[in-house]
């Protein structure tokens, strides 16, 4: 697989991403409330997208399939840690939830200075990028690999 496909198959995982992950979220916040309804519908888009990508790209991945399905998998998690870097800096809340989630999590300690505060959300956006890229990493690979099975080359006929 050239490396233009390799791209263009990333692109697909992504627009297919954002156009399913609204949807299942309603879906799945709906039925079992915003705790873990986003959560699952993040889990169910990223294998839906890579699966349906997988799908689409059977031919060019049959090619090499491991070592492709391998470097789609790293180049689309490549773009999620991207995106998840930048998560953070566009939810107005972000802090407060760091901060919420340390004092649950450490209740006899306080942080006294705004460094340490900085420190702590750096520590937790690393650890919803870890998150991320890890769900990215193994649902996309899944994905890819279920999804290319989906639709086998045709043998030829020679």
């Amino acid at each position: 697989m050239k490396f233009g496909d390799l791209v263009m198959s990333v692109a697909t995982i992504a627009v297919i991403l954002a156009l399913i992950a609204f949807p299942l979220d309603l879906v799945f916040v709906s039925a079992f409330g915003f705790e873990f309804g986003q959560d699952i519908g993040v889990f169910v888009a990223f294998f839906l997208s890579a699966l349906i990508t997988g799908y689409i790209f059977a031919g060019k991945i049959w090619e090499a399939r491991r070592e492709t399905i391998a470097k789609i998998t790293v180049l689309w998690a490549a773009l999620v840690m991207l995106v998840g870097v930048m998560v953070p800096a566009g939810l107005a809340h972000w802090g407060l939830m760091a901060e919420e989630e340390f004092k649950a999590m450490y209740p006899d300690t306080t942080l006294s200075t705004n460094s340490e505060w900085v420190s702590w959300e750096m520590m937790y956006k690393d650890s919803f990028m870890f998150l991320i890229v890890g769900i990215a990493l193994v649902l996309g690979f899944m994905g890819l690999y279920v999804g290319s099975m989906l639709k086998r080359p045709e043998k030829s006929q020679k």
